[in-house]
């Protein structure tokens, strides 16, 4: 599966189009990660838990796209983007859509 954030896959040519695609999950902080999170403010620094959790996020969302893509027969997604909202207070959702196609 190709995957891309422009418009077209340089080289190939676009055959056939499915229409717009997307994956999604939501998560939940771990109050583990906001204690350290509460101390990294204090002395700067990255906040790896949150690093990891937006990383295992991106990764699912994209699994769960990549998925839709390959039922509906395409061979490359076209135009990713990613999203983020909150759903709830310590929850958000990480949503990511694209064009699936067929290049050729």
């Amino acid at each position: 599966m190709i995957l891309t954030n422009i418009e077209t896959v340089p080289g190939k040519k676009i055959v056939e189009h499915f229409g717009v695609i997307s994956g999604s999950t939501v998560r939940a902080k771990h109050i583990g990660r906001d204690f350290m999170a509460s101390l990294k403010n204090i002395v700067g620094g990255e906040l790896k838990g949150y690093t990891e959790l937006l990383q295992d996020s991106r990764d699912e969302a994209s699994r769960r796209m990549v998925k839709q893509a390959e039922q509906l027969g395409a061979n490359a997604v076209v135009n990713i983007r990613f999203a983020t909202s909150s759903v709830a207070q310590g929850a958000s959702e990480l949503y990511v859509y694209g064009t699936a196609v067929n290049v050729e």
